[in-house]
């Protein structure tokens, strides 16, 4: 692999060399675990690239240039866009820019942009991850502050969270729409629902609901990918008669499906859908939503993320609230 003298080498250039992921060169070169042989492969190419050490932050602390890096899903979601005002306007009011990155929740992207952030010094990073626990090892031992927004990855107990209380927005849907007669609940679930999912199926059984395991479909983070989801659902199970839509994209596509299979809401099937958007109000008939409150989500992660004592923090969980509206009605 040629890299022009004039190119300076990045973590991306030593995966491309070795043949392996971002996160993988991230993990071996912060001294995270791997096996022989791709650890060899990577510190090779790292070698022979003449990539430096210190540009994984190892001298981080000395160099910082603060500001804050905010990792989101999608910046064109309505949901993701009000978390990302939240952060701009804490981050305002104490002077501070922010960078942000987009990672289509691509584990690999939130990897290499991780970093990316390293390599540019940024010491705080407000994330909505996708990737797993060992994922955010390279940040953590270099000495970033991290703060979780929304949700955090499995196994990473030790960075502080901002929250919505999932728990108790599934909980209180699933009760409602049980309340009207719904026996045949399905869930439409995304990237990182894991909560959201065990909250679901935890309420079933608390109710005495036999869960079904063919109303549990999930999505991959894409319109294309969530309608296709959906239609799949309401097309091989006729038999359901109401959805809860794990968020704002899942809840289009839910509705979008219905309308394509001519089902009508909540006549043939009621839909309940995460986050409060303003299309919710619009559709006909308008959409019972559980709301969270993003922008302030975002605004309390800003704050924490600003802290000298963040990582000794606890989770911060915001409650949500289930708005009823025109989508639901009794079992037909």
């Amino acid at each position: 692999m040629k890299v022009s003298g004039h190119h300076r080498i990045t973590i991306k250039d030593v995966a491309a060399a070795a043949g392996v992921g971002v996160a993988t060169v991230s993990r071996v070169l912060s001294g995270g675990s791997a096996s022989p042989e791709t650890r060899e492969r990577v510190l090779a190419a790292a070698a022979r690239l003449d990539y430096r050490p210190s540009a994984l932050g190892r001298n981080l602390r000395q160099r910082r240039t603060g500001g804050i890096a905010l990792l989101v899903p999608d910046i064109t979601d309505t949901f993701y866009g009000r978390l990302t005002e939240g952060v701009l306007s804490c981050a305002r009011s104490a002077g501070e820019p922010v960078m942000i990155g987009a990672t289509g929740d691509d584990p690999e992207l939130e990897a290499e942009l991780i970093g990316t952030f390293l390599e540019q010094s940024v010491d705080r990073v407000i994330a909505v991850p996708c990737g797993d626990a060992d994922t955010w090892t390279p940040a953590l031992r270099a000495g970033l502050t991290v703060v979780f927004a929304h949700r955090r990855p499995p196994g990473r107990d030790d960075v502080p969270a901002v929250l919505s209380d999932d728990r108790l927005g599934v909980r209180t849907a699933v009760e409602y729409l049980a309340g009207l007669g719904h026996r045949r609940i399905a869930y439409l679930g995304g990237p990182g629902q894991g909560p959201r999912l065990r909250a679901f199926r935890d309420t079933l059984a608390a109710l005495g609901i036999t869960l079904d395991d063919e109303l549990v479909v999930s999505a991959r983070a894409a319109r294309d990918s969530a309608y296709a989801a959906a239609s799949g659902l309401f097309q091989h199970r006729p038999d359901l008669t109401a959805v809860l839509a794990g968020g704002n994209v899942l809840g289009e596509a839910a509705v979008l499906a219905a309308r394509e299979l001519d089902l009508r809401l909540p006549r043939d099937v009621s839909i309940v859908m995460f986050d409060d958007v303003p299309w919710a109000e619009l559709c006909s008939p308008p959409l019972t939503v559980i709301a969270q409150p993003a922008q302030d989500i975002g605004y309390r992660a800003a704050e924490l993320v600003m802290r000298e004592s963040a990582r000794r923090t606890r989770d911060t969980v915001l409650p949500t609230e289930l708005l009823v509206r025109g989508s639901c009605g009794p079992r037909r």
